[in-house]
């Protein structure tokens, strides 16, 4: 099992990024996939998961309204669509399969910063 995130950057606060997360090595359509960050000195912080078929999504508050996670099963790929970005937003976001707390694996992440 292989997740592989891109698209993090340096952004102002107000602007908006697009991350990926190719996965390889088993059937990405049968799972459950998510997205968390984890700030400098915090623990992990869930922010959104996303069904199989890609029809049931939700969020943590902090990100309700300005982010949308999406999957494309054709191409094996996780998305997360940032709009809006907000200081506190800087994280590491990593992709990892499941969902509601229990992952079994995720990737090296990619690194957000949003800053003036």
């Amino acid at each position: 099992v292989q997740l592989v995130e891109s698209g993090g950057g340096l952004v102002q606060p107000g602007g908006s990024l697009r991350l990926s997360c190719a996965a390889s090595g088993f059937t990405f359509g049968n799972y459950y996939m998510s997205w968390v960050r984890q700030a400098p000195g915090k623990g992990p912080e869930w922010v959104s998961h996303i069904n199989t078929g890609g029809i049931f999504t939700m969020y943590a508050d902090s990100v309700k309204g300005r982010f949308t996670i999406s999957r494309d099963n054709a191409k094996n790929t996780l998305y997360l669509q940032m709009n809006s970005l907000k200081t506190e937003d800087t994280a590491l976001y990593y992709c990892a399969r499941g969902s509601g707390g229990s992952y079994d694996y995720r990737g090296q992440g990619t690194q957000v910063t949003v800053s003036s």
